[in-house]
């Protein structure tokens, strides 16, 4: 997959699909302060990982160091942004969908399965909307 990142934006090839996605401010900082790495000039890498086996390992060493005992990959981590990141602050499943370059939506709904309580809180911003005293207000003057 090739990674290219261009005005806070990556763009993503993937066999034939093509993504461009922005990154959040940390991320596009982190890749900065690697992009004159030697692993990262010499192999057109955005960052000096030789690979996500070799990531996961040093993922596994820090939970241990932390005391952390749940499995701490890379793949948890995308499903974790997908979860608790995006969908629970709102994001759609639409744009969650194209941040994670799914072809299709269902992927995404399997994937990011939305989270009990950001329905409630949704429930809650329409009751707020419809049955609000400042709605009410609203309705009267029209």
């Amino acid at each position: 997959m090739a990674l290219t990142v261009r005005n806070g934006y990556i763009l993503r090839q993937k066999n034939d699909n093509v993504s461009n996605v922005p990154l959040l401010e940390p991320a596009l900082n982190i890749i900065e302060k690697y992009k004159e790495h030697p692993v990262c000039v010499s192999k057109n890498r955005l960052l000096p990982m030789k690979s996500n086996q070799r990531l996961n390992t040093y993922l596994k060493e820090l939970a241990d160091i932390c005391g952390i005992t749940k499995p701490l990959t890379t793949h948890i981590a995308r499903h974790t942004f997908a979860t608790t990141v995006l969908l629970t602050n709102g994001v759609s499943l639409e744009a969650t969908s194209k941040m994670l370059g799914h072809k299709s939506i269902k992927t995404t709904q399997i994937y990011g399965k939305i989270v009990e309580s950001r329905v409630g809180a949704e429930m809650d911003q329409l009751s707020e909307k419809l049955f609000s005293p400042k709605n009410e207000d609203t309705k009267k003057a029209q």
